[in-house]
C-alpha cells in the first residue's frame, strides 16, 4: 500500500512539473520555460515521462529565437538609440547562453511522433563580437564626450557607462585612464579648516585632531575630504569647524564630613534568657551566641572639580560662490572630577565599594587647555554624525 502511495506521490509531482512548464511557455515565458524543461532532462531524459518536456523544449526554443530575432532586426532600424546597441548586445548573448544550455541534452526523441527534436543553431560569435565593438565604441566615445564638455554629475553617469565597458571589453583603447579621470572630475572634494571666534586658544593638538580626515572614515566614491589645500584640486566644498565660546569653571575643592556607623562580630557571649539564667542545649552545655559591637568612622570627603563646555558650529560652504549652504551647532562638555577622602575612627564602617577613596589622594588640576582638549573625542563624534547624516551633494 505504501509503494503504491509513493508512486502515485510522484506522478502526481511530476504531472505538476509539467503543468507549470506549460504555463511558462504559454505566458511567453520563453527562458524560463527553456530552464525548467532542461533541468527535467538532465537526467533520464529518453524516459517515456519526459517527452512532454522535450516537446515543450523544442517549441520554447523555436519562439525564443524567433522573438529575439524579431527584436534585434527591430533595434537594428533605430541603431542611432545608445539603449539599442546594448539590448541587441545583450540579446546575443542570451541567444548563446540558450543554445549553450540545450546542445548537451541533445540528441532528444520524440518517440510519439517518430522523429527528434528540432533545434536550430547558429555561430553566433560574428554577431556578439560586432554587437560589442559597436556597444563600446559607443559608450567610449560618449563618455570621453562627457568628461570634456559635462558637469560633475555627468562625470559620474560617465564612470558607470565606462565600469560598464570595462566589464564586458577589458582593455579597450584606454578606459582605465577615463576612468580615472571620471572619477577625479566627478568627485566632490571638500576642504576642512577651523575658526577660533573665542577669547580662549584652541589647542594645536586638538585642531589637528578635529580635522584629521582619516579619524572620521568618511571618504566616499565622490566625496574626498582634505585637511591640507593641495594645489592641484578645485575645491567645490568647505566644511568649518567654528569655535563660538568656551567656558572653563573655576577650580573647586568642595568639602563634606559624615559619620558612619556599622556593627561588627566581636567573639562569643553565653545566651541568657530574660531573667538573665544560662540557657542550656539537651546535653547541658550552655549555648555560645554571636557577640556584636559597634564601630563608628568619621570621613572627610574632599571633591575636586572643573568644567569646561565648548559651544561650536560646523558649517557646510559652496566655496564656487562662498555662500553659506548649512549650519549645524554643536556642544561638548568635559568635567575633570576627583575625590579623595580623609577618617578617623575604624574603616571597616566605611561601605567595601567606599574605602579605594582613602588611597586616592589630590592631583594638579588640568590647565585650561588641556580641559578644552578633553573635549575633543566628543566633538569629534558629533562633527562624524553630522556630516554622515548630512551630505554636501
Amino acid at each position: 500500500m505504501r509503494k503504491i502511495t509513493l508512486l502515485a506521490f510522484f506522478v502526481c509531482l511530476a504531472a505538476c512539473g509539467v503543468r507549470n512548464t506549460e504555463k511558462r511557455l504559454a505566458s511567453g515565458n520563453y527562458d524560463a520555460a527553456i530552464e525548467s524543461a532542461a533541468k527535467n532532462l538532465r537526467t533520464n531524459k529518453d524516459k517515456k515521462r519526459k517527452e512532454e518536456y522535450i516537446a515543450i523544449l523544442e517549441q520554447a526554443f523555436s519562439k525564443a529565437k524567433e522573438q529575439d530575432e524579431r527584436n534585434i532586426d527591430l533595434w537594428a532600424k533605430d541603431a542611432k538609440n545608445p539603449d539599442n546597441l546594448d539590448r541587441i548586445y545583450k540579446t546575443y548573448l542570451r541567444m548563446n547562453a540558450r543554445q549553450d544550455k540545450v546542445r548537451p541534452l541533445l540528441p532528444l526523441k520524440l518517440n510519439s511522433r517518430n522523429r527528434e527534436a528540432v533545434f536550430v543553431f547558429e555561430d553566433l560569435s560574428d554577431e556578439i563580437v560586432s554587437s560589442k565593438s559597436a556597444l563600446s565604441e559607443y559608450l567610449y566615445n560618449d563618455a570621453a564626450y562627457t568628461l570634456r564638455n559635462g558637469s560633475k554629475m555627468d562625470a559620474r553617469n560617465a564612470y558607470s557607462d565606462l565600469e560598464y565597458l570595462q566589464r564586458i571589453n577589458p582593455g579597450y583603447k584606454n578606459t582605465k585612464d577615463l576612468l580615472l579621470e571620471a572619477q577625479h572630475k566627478g568627485t566632490d572634494y571638500v576642504l576642512l579648516s577651523a575658526k577660533n571666534e573665542t577669547n580662549v586658544i584652541i589647542p594645536q593638538d586638538l585642531q589637528r585632531d578635529l580635522l584629521n580626515v582619516s579619524t572620521y572614515g568618511l571618504n566616499e566614491k565622490w566625496t574626498a575630504f582634505h585637511n591640507n589645500r593641495q594645489r592641484d584640486i578645485d575645491y567645490d566644498f568647505g566644511l568649518v569647524i567654528n569655535f563660538r565660546e568656551i567656558l572653563i569653571s573655576p577650580e573647586q575643592i568642595k568639602e563634606k564630613e559624615f559619620i558612619k556607623e556599622k556593627q561588627i562580630k566581636d567573639g562569643l557571649k553565653t545566651l541568657v534568657d530574660d531573667r538573665g539564667r544560662v540557657v542550656r542545649d539537651s546535653s547541658g552545655n550552655a549555648i555560645k551566641v554571636d557577640k556584636f559591637k559597634t564601630i563608628k568612622l568619621n570621613i572627610y570627603e574632599f571633591s575636586q572639580l572643573k568644567s569646561c563646555m565648548v559651544m561650536a558650529k560646523v558649517d557646510y560652504v559652496d566655496l564656487a560662490n562662498n555662500q553659506l549652504l548649512k549650519t549645524f551647532p554643536i556642544s561638548s562638555e568635559f568635567i575633570f572630577e576627583n575625590v579623595y577622602a580623609k577618617s578617623t575612627g575604624d574603616r571597616r564602617a566605611a561601605d567595601e565599594s567606599y574605602r579605594s577613596f582613602f588611597d586616592r589622594k589630590a592631583v594638579p588640576f588640568p590647565s585650561n587647555e588641556q580641559m578644552v582638549y578633553d573635549t575633543g573625542e566628543d566633538l569629534k563624534a558629533k562633527i562624524k554624525s553630522i556630516i554622515s547624516r548630512n551630505k554636501f551633494r
